[in-house]
C-alpha cells in the first residue's frame, strides 16, 4: 500500500520532499503564508499502518527557533482528540521522528492543535450563558470575525482584559483560555463568583484567526507579527491589533494577560512590565501579589526561570502587555507556556498539552481575584 501525506485542512502546514519509503519520508517545514516565520507543522500520514517510519525534517536547523528542538518531542494523534508525544531526536541540522502508526490514518503536529472549528464551538457552548456577551471587534484581513467574549456585568469596578493566540501556532493559549472560561462559568465554582462580583472579563481567545486557519506559526495573512504591533496597528496591515486596541481604550483596563507559547523554555511562567519607565512600587507589588497567588493556585506555575527584564528594549512598547501596561498603568502580564514539557513537572507521554494547559487556564482565576482585591485597598499614605 502506498504511503501518502497531505496538509489541506485547518492548519495544516508541511512541505514533502519525498515520501514513497515509510522509512525514508523526507520534508521540510513551510514557512509562514507571507513571512519567513519557520516552526509550526501539521500534516496527515496515511498508509503506513504497523510499519515503522522516519520521518526526517532536512531544514529544522534553520527554524526560527532551532533551540526549541533540544529535548522536544513531536505530538501525534489518530483521531484528532487524543495527541501523544512520539520519539523525536535532533543533531542540530536535521530533526527525525520515529514512530510506527497503529492506525491507517497518522496526524502529527508542533504541538496540539486548536482548531477554528473548535473556536467556534467554544463561542456556541458559552453563548446562552447569563452571564455571557458575544462581540464582533471587526473583521480580519480575510474577513473572519474578531470574537469578543464579554463576562460579567461590564459596569463593574474592575476590567480584566485576557488575549490570546496573538501567533497563531502558540495553540496552548488557546486551550488555556477554554479552561478558564469553563471554570468562569461554573456556578459551584466560588472563586469565579467572588471574582464577577467585583470584575468583568472581556476576552479575545483567538486574536489571530487568519494566520491560525493557515498554519502560520507567528503572523497574520499580511504577514504582520501582531505582537510587534501595538503601537502604530492598521486596519490595512494588523486590523486584528486595531480593533482590540480601540476596544481596550474605550472600556478601559485594570489587569491585562497576553497569553503565548515559548519554543525553548520548558516552563510556565510570566514576563512583567518591571522595565517600563514610571513603574511604581505598588504596580511591583500587584505584579507579585499575581504572581504568590498563581504559584499556589496551580505548582504548573513558577517564577524561577523566565525572560530578562531586559529582553526587549527598542521594541518594548510594540508588544500588548507592555504597550497596555505603559498607556494603562495597570497590572499587565505576558504568560508564557512551553512547547516542550514543564520540566518540574514532566510527563514523559504527553509532555505540555492542551488539557494542561486548560488546566492551568481554570487556576488563573485564583491570582486574579487576588489581584483585584489588593487594587481595592487604600494605598499606603494616601
Amino acid at each position: 500500500m502506498p504511503i501518502t501525506i497531505s496538509q489541506q485542512f485547518d492548519a495544516g502546514a508541511i512541505e514533502v520532499v519525498r515520501a514513497d519509503d515509510p522509512q525514508d519520508i523526507v520534508l521540510n517545514l513551510r514557512k509562514d503564508s507571507s513571512a519567513e516565520f519557520t516552526q509550526w507543522f501539521y500534516f496527515r500520514l496515511q498508509g503506513a499502518r504497523d510499519r515503522p517510519c522516519t520521518i526526517r525534517f532536512l531544514n529544522a536547523g534553520k527554524a526560527t527557533y532551532p533551540d526549541g528542538w533540544k529535548d522536544y518531542q513531536a505530538v501525534a494523534s489518530v483521531d484528532r482528540e487524543h495527541w501523544f508525544r512520539v520519539p523525536t531526536t535532533f543533531d542540530g541540522e536535521v530533526m527525525t521522528v520515529s514512530h510506527t502508526p497503529t492506525s491507517d490514518v497518522v496526524y502529527y503536529a508542533y504541538f496540539e492543535p486548536y482548531s477554528w472549528e473548535r473556536h467556534l464551538s467554544l463561542l456556541g457552548r458559552i453563548a446562552s450563558a447569563p452571564l455571557v456577551r458575544l462581540e464582533s471587534l471587526g473583521r480580519t484581513i480575510q474577513g473572519r470575525e474578531m470574537d469578543l467574549v464579554v463576562v460579567g456585568n461590564p459596569v463593574a469596578s474592575k476590567k480584566i482584559w485576557v488575549i490570546a493566540r496573538q501567533h497563531p501556532g502558540e495553540t496552548m493559549a488557546e486551550w488555556f483560555v477554554e479552561g478558564m472560561l469553563d471554570a468562569l462559568l461554573d456556578p459551584a465554582n466560588s472563586v469565579a463568583r467572588c471574582l464577577l462580583a467585583d470584575a468583568v472579563l472581556y476576552v479575545v481567545p483567538n486574536m489571530n484567526p487568519d494566520g491560525a486557519v493557515l498554519g502560520n506559526l507567528r503572523t497574520n495573512a499580511a504577514g504582520a507579527n501582531l505582537n510587534r504591533e501595538w503601537v502604530t496597528p492598521s486596519l490595512a496591515r494588523s486590523p486584528e491589533v486595531y480593533v482590540v486596541r480601540e476596544k481596550i481604550h474605550a472600556v478601559g483596563c485594570d489587569l491585562f494577560l497576553d497569553v503565548h507559547g515559548d519554543e525553548e523554555l520548558p516552563y510556565v511562567f510570566v514576563a512583567g512590565s518591571e522595565m517600563l519607565e514610571g513603574f511604581t512600587a505598588e504596580q511591583l507589588a500587584e505584579q507579585q501579589t499575581f504572581i504568590d497567588a498563581y504559584r499556589l493556585a496551580n505548582p504548573d506555575f513558577q517564577n524561577k526561570v523566565g525572560y530578562l527584564p531586559g529582553k526587549y528594549q527598542a521594541d518594548m512598547l510594540t508588544l500588548a502587555s507592555k504597550y497596555v501596561g505603559h498607556h494603562l498603568k495597570c497590572l499587565s502580564l505576558t504568560l508564557e507556556l512551553p512547547f516542550k514539557d514543564n520540566v518540574n513537572l514532566p510527563d514523559p507521554e504527553l509532555g505540555w498539552n492542551g488539557a494542561r494547559s486548560r488546566r492551568l487556564g481554570a487556576a488563573v482565576l485564583q491570582p486574579m481575584l487576588q489581584s483585584i482585591k489588593r487594587m481595592q485597598l487604600p494605598i499606603s499614605g494616601a
